[in-house]
């Protein structure tokens, strides 16, 4: 390797570090509140509705933010917004703590939504300005991975923390200490992320730009088909992630009869194995452009095994390791799934595209819980897997729609220039 060659890989490894790094604290920030659920609501006396409403205020301002998010992106730069984001979540922490009502804690739900709201604009600005090209699928892949390990950090840490000092108060204070070591990280090397064009100093890859064009108006990339079916793709895939995360310990006690310990570890190894696939899910992304085939590969095989699990025809012996299947697949999908949403994006609008379509991901996490608490209220546990399963086919649907019109717009931009 030449010493060249050496430096930009170091660069590359250090920017999606970073990325990665406050990628995972979103995430935690994202289940700041429902493990902690049992301590606010003995000692608040909140009802669960109030608890509940708590995420779907969370949800609302991030689903409304995420895509406001990407306009200021594009004007005054990531790394600045970055600053923002990581701020908003150190204080939705010390409010949290300090909190003594429904009133205090929606505000501190409110500023965890305002703080995460920024994170998916954010990364992909600066991962595609600041890593090589060649390097994306791999950064794309990293930067899920740090998304499900904070999910998956977050209860073990605050719930381990709030029994052993006996206070919910101090886990919400320690995760604001990690909030802030995390800031003072980004910003002492925030010579890494400046995201303006002439310090990038990387060209825009031709492949960008097969989307559209950054001349008119600032809104012109909202007319563009493929950017509303990406919305779709994010929003219907995110119901399968919302609907398991939310219920899916209950549902297998009710319709298998396992432990509740058990049930719920087969969350966990759902998210553990999916970070896995994402992992896979990088290199496999970097050998083929035609991103949206290997979803449907993907989401044909865990969309299938999810059904399966509805329909109760498994033995119970079969669903931890169906459910790591089906988060294996689900996560070999992720990288190429946000290259899907960078071919579709027009030159100068990457922070708006991907603001836009990573909102209809908040859209689907706040209504799936409504739609899968209904069916949980219903006594069908079974449909619940069953609609994660077909959410997953309907995915594959809209990810055939962005891919096949990023390939006639690739197709059309070679005969251009022929």
């Amino acid at each position: 390797m030449s010493a060249n060659a050496a430096s930009t890989f170091r660069t590359d490894a250090a920017v999606i570090g970073l990325v990665g790094l406050a990628h995972g604290v979103s995430h935690f920030f994202q289940l700041l509140l429902p493990p902690l659920f049992p301590w606010i609501r003995a000692e608040l006396e909140l009802s669960y509705v109030e608890l509940g409403s708590l995420m779907t205020v969370f949800f609302v301002i991030s689903g409304v933010g995420q895509a406001l998010a990407g306009f200021v992106v594009d004007r005054v730069g990531a790394r600045r917004v970055l600053f923002f984001g990581l701020a908003a979540l150190v204080a939705s922490g010390v409010v949290v703590a300090g909190s003594s009502g429904h009133a205090g804690l929606a505000l501190g739900a409110a500023l965890a939504g305002l703080g995460n709201c920024v994170f998916h604009p954010v990364d992909f600005t600066l991962l595609n300005r600041r890593v090589s090209p060649g390097r994306l699928a791999h950064a794309f892949s990293a930067h899920g991975i740090s998304g499900n390990l904070g999910y998956a950090a977050a209860p073990v840490f605050l719930v381990a923390l709030a029994q052993l000092s006996g206070s919910w108060r101090t886990a919400a204070l320690a995760a604001a200490g990690i909030g802030l070591t995390v800031l003072l990280l980004v910003w002492l090397c925030r010579g890494l992320l400046d995201d303006r064009p002439a310090a990038a100093g990387q060209a825009r890859p031709a492949a960008d730009a097969t989307a559209g064009s950054s001349t008119g108006s600032s809104l012109d990339f909202l007319k563009l088909p493929q950017v509303w079916a990406c919305f779709a793709f994010f929003f219907v895939a995110s119901v399968t992630i919302g609907g398991i995360q939310s219920f899916a310990p209950a549902a297998l006690v009710q319709l298998y009869g396992l432990p509740l310990t058990l049930a719920a570890l087969a969350y966990t190894v759902f998210m553990l194995a999916s970070a896995g696939g994402m992992l896979v899910g990088g290199f496999a992304a970097a050998r083929t452009s035609d991103h949206d085939r290997l979803i449907a590969a993907c989401f044909t095989v865990s969309g299938t095994l999810l059904i399966l699990l509805g329909l109760d025809v498994v033995p119970a012996a079969a669903v931890l390791p169906i459910m790591a299947l089906a988060g294996f697949g689900t996560g070999v999908a992720n990288p190429s799934r946000d290259l899907l949403v960078r071919a579709a994006a027009p030159e100068g609008a990457t922070g708006l595209v991907y603001g836009t379509v990573y909102s209809g991901l908040d859209a689907g996490m706040a209504t799936a819980p409504l739609v899968c608490g209904a069916i949980m209220d219903l006594s069908q546990p079974g449909w619940l897997f069953a609609a994660a399963g077909a959410c997953q086919f309907l995915a594959i649907a809209t990810a055939i729609g962005v891919g096949s019109g990023s390939r006639r717009l690739r197709q059309a931009a070679a005969q251009a220039s022929v």
